[in-house]
C-alpha cells in the first residue's frame, strides 16, 4: 500500500476542491465483510491526473460522470483518475473487510451475550478501509452517511440519525469535515439520552455493560455538561455540530477519538470494577480533551500532519485546565495528576533518540507513515506543558483572545503553525514568534538547578540552566517549623535566564523547589541541602502539587543514574504511607513496581525491592482500615498483589472473595490475583477456566489470555507464542493481553530462547497485520524482562540490519533506549 506524501497532498489540494460525499453502507451482509458505496462531488480547477484512495476486499465498479472506469489499474490503495477542468461526480462501489485490529470498520462480538457491534476508527489512512475518498485533512467536505443495519441495531454517526420506513438509517448532512473524522457506530447499543443547551446529548455502550453505564451516567453527563458550558465561556464560536454523542466501544486502540458529534471512547471507561477517584478524574479529563477537539481539530483542522500537535497539545492542556475549573467540586487539582503521570511521559519521550520538536519541521513529516510516529508524549504532554508555560508568560486573557481570533479566521477550514502563532501574536505585545522558535522547534528537556550563596541572613539564589529555553517559574522557599515540618516562606516569580540573582533575606532555606506550581517544562534538581531535606522530609511539604514535583525530580534522577533505585525505594518507604494525595501514591507505586522492581534493580536485589513494596502497601492498608480512603486502599491492594513473592496471602483472598478489611474482590481484582498466581506457578488451567466461566465477558477473555500466557510451563509459553506470532486469530486486545502475560522476570530461564525469536517474529507480524499490531508488538511483546548487554546488542543489530515498518522501528528504538537506561541505573 502506498502512503500519501506531503508533496502529493499539496499537489492534489491545488487541483481539487471537494464538496460533498454520499456514503452508503450495508452492514447486513455477514460477519466478515460489508458493502460500501461512496459518491463524491468535486471540482477540478484544471485538467490533470490524480487518484482516489481505497483498500477494498473487492472493487466492483467506479463511475466518473456517468462513464464506467476500468478498475484494473487499482494499484494497492490508489485508483488513478484523469480529469477535465470543471465539476465531477465519482461513484465507487466496493466490498470491504471488517477489521479486528481497531482500524477501519472494527467488528466485535460480545462473548457475554453474543451481540455484535461495528464501529469506525478512520484516523490517518483508515477511511480507505471503509469507503473511497480523497484522503487528506485539507480536502474537507460535507458528508451524508446512510447505513442498512441488522434488525435491533441503532446506527450513530457525526450528525443526528433517523431510521426510515425502509429500515435504513440516515444521518443529517455534516458541516465540512476532514475525511478522518467520519464516524459510524452500529449495534444494539444501550443508550442514555438527554438534552442540554438545546442539543441532544447521548452516551452509549454495548448491552452487557448497561448496568455499569447506568451507575455512572449521572457523573459522565454532569462532567460533559459542565465542560460544554465552560468551553462556551472560553470560546466565542459556539459548538459547531448538531448533537453530542459519546460511544464507549470495545477493543478501541486509542483512549478516545474526537469524531465531531460522535466521540468514541475505549469501553474500559465504563467501569465494571472499583476504581480510584484519580481514575474517575482521568475519565473526566478525557471527556474534556475530546470536547476541546470539537473546536481545535474539528472546527479548525491541521493542513498536514506535521501540525498534529496543534490538535493534541491544545486538547491536552484544555482537558486538564477545564476539568480543574468546571469540576473542582468533584475532583482535586488535575495538574497534580498531570505532573506525576502525563508530564513524566513527556520527559521520557523527549530524552529518547526518537525525540522530535513539538512542532516538527514539515520536511521531517514527509508522509503519513512518518506522521503516525508523532503521537507520543511530546505531542501530548510536552506540548500541553509548553502551552501552560505560554499562558503563564503571556497571560490567560491574551491567550484566549488569540485562540478566538484563530477560530474566527479558520472555522471549518485548515490552519498551520504559522497561522496559529500569527493569531496569538495579534492578541499580545509579546514576541510569540520568538517564543515558538525556542519552545516548539527545539528538542530535549532543560535541567534547572538552584545555587545558593551567602551567609547569615543574606542569600543569593542563582538558577543554573542546562538548556536553551526561557522559563517563567515560581521558586518555593521553605523553612522548618518548630515541630520539624516544612512551611512556605515565599514563592517569588523568576524568569530564567535571570537578569540578576534572587535576593533572599532570613536564614538559609531548608528547601528550595524550582518551578513550584509546575508551570514550566524542565527537569528540576536540588542544591545539596535541599536534596537532603527532600529525601528526609518529603511528606512534610504542605502542598500536594509541590510533593508531586519533588517525586518527579527524584524519578528523573533515578532514570538519569543520579539517584540509586534502592534510595528511591527507601524514600517511598519513609514517606508514602503518610501521603494523602491519591495521584501521587498511584504514580510512585507504579514507577517503583514496574520500573524499579522489574528493571532498575539487579536480579539479586529484586526480592528486596518487592519486599519493600509489600511493606509500603501493608502500611497503607493499615492506615486505611477505617474505610475513609477507599482509593488509597485499592491502590495499595493492587500493588501488593503485583508484588507478591509467595502465593498464600493473595490465594486466600481469592478463595474468600475479599481482602480482609475490604475491598470485596470484583472481576478486575480477581483476574489480577490469578495472573500473579500464574506467574508464581500457584494456579493452573483448571482454575483459569473456572474463573472464565465465572466472568465470560470480553475483559474476562483478556484476563484468561494473560493468565494462560503467564503460566510457568514450556507448553504454556509455546501456545502463547503461537497465538501471538504464528496465527492472526487474536484481536488487538487479546494479543496485548497475551503479550502482557508472556514475559516475566521470575521466568527468565523459561523464556530466554524467545528473546532472539522476537525480532523476526515481530517483523513478520508487522508486515502482515499493519501498524496498529506493529505498535502493539513493539510496546507489549518486547522482551523487556531481559536487562543485559547481550539483549541490547541483539536489538541494536536488528535495528541496523533489518528493514521494518516505521511503527515497529519507532517502538523498538524507544524500548532499546529504555533498556540502556535500565543498565545505567543498575550500574
Amino acid at each position: 500500500m502506498s502512503v500519501l506524501t506531503r508533496d502529493e497532498a499539496q499537489t492534489r489540494a491545488q487541483l481539487l476542491d471537494v464538496h460533498h460525499y454520499t456514503v452508503d453502507l450495508d452492514l447486513t451482509t455477514g460477519d466478515e465483510t460489508f458493502e460500501s458505496t461512496s459518491t463524491i462531488r468535486f471540482t477540478a480547477r484544471a485538467a490533470g491526473d490524480t487518484f482516489v484512495e481505497l483498500k477494498p476486499e473487492t472493487l466492483h465498479s467506479a463511475v466518473l460522470d456517468g462513464t464506467p472506469l476500468d478498475v484494473t489499474p487499482l494499484d494497492g490503495n490508489r485508483l488513478p483518475l484523469t480529469l477535465t477542468e470543471g465539476e465531477h461526480t465519482l461513484s465507487i462501489a466496493t466490498t470491504m473487510r471488517y477489521s479486528h485490529t481497531g482500524e477501519g470498520m472494527h467488528r466485535f462480538t460480545d462473548p457475554t451475550d453474543g451481540e455484535s457491534y461495528a464501529f469506525t476508527q478512520l484516523f490517518m489512512e483508515d477511511v480507505q478501509r471503509v469507503f473511497a475518498a480523497f484522503d487528506q485533512p485539507d480536502l474537507k467536505a460535507v458528508f451524508e452517511v446512510s447505513a442498512n443495519a441488522p434488525a435491533g441495531w441503532t446506527v450513530l454517526s457525526n450528525a443526528r440519525t433517523e431510521q426510515g420506513s425502509d429500515g435504513r438509517w440516515q444521518a443529517a448532512p455534516t458541516p465540512p469535515l476532514s475525511t478522518y473524522f467520519v464516524c459510524v457506530a452500529a449495534g444494539p447499543w444501550h443508550s442514555v439520552r438527554t438534552e442540554h443547551a438545546g442539543l441532544p446529548f447521548g452516551i452509549h455502550c454495548r448491552r452487557s455493560l448497561a448496568p455499569y453505564l447506568d451507575a455512572d451516567a449521572d457523573e459522565i453527563l454532569d462532567v460533559t455538561r459542565a465542560c460544554f458550558d465552560r468551553f462556551h465561556e472560553k470560546f466565542d464560536e459556539p459548538y459547531p455540530f448538531d448533537s453530542y454523542d459519546t460511544a464507549f466501544v470495545p477493543e478501541f486502540n486509542a483512549g478516545a477519538m474526537e469524531n465531531p458529534g460522535l466521540v468514541t471512547f475505549r469501553d474500559e471507561y465504563v467501569f465494571r470494577s472499583a476504581v480510584t477517584d484519580t481514575e474517575r478524574m482521568t475519565r473526566a479529563v478525557i471527556i474534556a480533551h475530546e470536547m476541546a477537539h470539537m473546536w481545535f481539530g474539528d472546527l479548525v483542522t491541521l493542513r498536514w500532519w506535521d501540525d498534529i500537535w496543534l490538535n493534541e497539545s491544545f486538547a491536552e492542556y484544555m482537558g486538564y485546565q477545564t476539568v480543574n475549573e468546571a469540576c473542582s467540586d468533584r475532583f482535586s487539582d488535575t495538574w497534580i495528576d498531570f505532573g506525576i503521570a502525563r508530564k513524566a511521559w513527556g520527559y521520557e519521550a523527549d530524552q529518547r533518540p526518537s525525540t522530535h520538536p513539538v512542532a516538527p519541521d514539515p520536511d521531517a513529516v514527509p508522509d503519513t507513515a512518518s506522521a503516525l510516529l508523532n503521537f507520543d508524549g511530546i505531542s501530548y504532554a510536552k506540548g500541553a506543558s509548553a502551552l501552560r508555560q505560554l499562558v503563564a508568560w503571556m497571560g490567560e486573557r491574551d491567550f484566549l483572545a488569540g485562540i478566538n481570533i484563530h477560530f474566527k479566521r479558520h472555522k471549518f477550514g485548515n490552519a498551520t503553525l504559522a497561522d496559529f502563532i500569527d493569531n496569538l501574536a495579534a492578541a499580545t505585545e509579546r514576541d510569540v514568534h520568538a517564543w515558538a522558535e525556542q519552545w516548539l522547534r527545539t528538542t530535549g528537556v532543560d535541567t534547572l538547578t538552584p545555587r545558593l550563596e551567602g551567609e547569615g541572613r543574606t542569600w543569593r539564589l542563582t538558577i543554573d540552566r542546562d538548556g536553551s529555553r526561557p522559563h517563567r517559574l515560581a521558586v518555593g522557599i521553605y523553612d522548618r517549623d518548630a515541630a520539624g515540618g516544612l512551611v512556605l516562606r515565599d514563592r517569588p516569580q523568576v524568569d530564567v535566564p535571570q537578569s540578576a540573582p534572587l535576593e533572599l533575606t532570613g536564614p538559609r532555606p531548608a528547601l528550595v523547589v524550582l518551578n513550584d506550581g509546575d508551570l514550566t517544562y524542565a527537569k528540576m534538581r536540588f542544591d545539596d541541602a535541599s536534596l537532603e531535606t527532600a529525601l528526609r522530609s518529603l511528606s512534610k511539604i504542605p502542598d500536594a502539587l509541590t510533593r508531586a514535583l519533588v517525586w518527579n525530580a527524584l524519578r528523573d534522577m533515578v532514570r538519569d543514574g543520579e539517584l540509586a533505585p534502592a534510595e528511591y525505594l527507601a524514600v517511598a518507604a519513609a514517606h508514602l504511607a503518610d501521603e494523602t494525595e491519591l495521584a501521587v501514591v498511584q504514580g510512585v507505586l507504579a514507577f517503583a513496581r514496574t520500573q524499579i522492581a522489574d528493571r532498575y534493580v539487579s536480579e539479586a536485589d529484586r526480592p528486596a525491592a518487592l519486599a519493600t513494596l509489600t511493606a509500603i502497601t501493608r502500611d497503607l492498608l493499615r492506615r486505611t482500615e477505617d474505610g475513609d480512603a477507599p482509593g488509597l486502599r485499592l491502590a495499595a491492594v493492587r500493588t501488593l498483589v503485583d508484588s507478591a513473592t509467595t502465593p498464600d496471602k493473595i490465594a486466600s483472598w481469592l478463595d474468600e472473595g475479599t481482602v480482609h478489611g475490604g475491598p470485596e474482590l470484583d472481576p478486575e481484582l480477581r483476574w489480577r490475583i490469578l495472573a500473579r498466581l500464574a506467574v508464581l506457578g500457584a494456579t493452573d488451567e483448571t482454575a483459569i477456566a473456572a474463573e472464565l466461566e465465572r466472568d465470560p465477558s470480553a475483559t474476562g477473555q483478556e484476563g484468561a489470555a494473560r493468565c494462560r500466557a503467564a503460566l510457568p510451563t514450556a507448553e504454556a509459553k509455546a501456545a502463547a507464542w503461537t497465538a501471538m506470532f504464528k496465527t492472526d486469530d487474536l484481536s488487538n486486545y487479546l494479543f496485548t493481553a497475551t503479550a502482557l502475560g508472556f514475559w516475566q522476570p521470575e521466568q527468565a530461564d523459561l523464556v530466554r530462547e524467545y528473546t532472539t525469536r522476537f525480532y523476526p517474529a515481530a517483523l513478520a507480524l508487522a508486515d502482515r497485520r499493519g501498524p496498529a499490531m506493529a505498535e502493539a508488538a513493539g510496546r507489549h511483546a518486547f522482551p523487556a524482562y531481559a536487562i543485559d548487554a547481550e539483549s541490547l546488542a541483539l536489538g541494536e543489530r536488528h535495528l541496523a540490519e533489518d528493514t521494518m515498518t516505521p511503527a515497529l522501528r519507532r517502538k523498538l528504538v524507544d524500548q532499546l533506549d529504555d533498556l540502556h537506561r535500565a543498565l545505567k541505573a543498575r550500574a
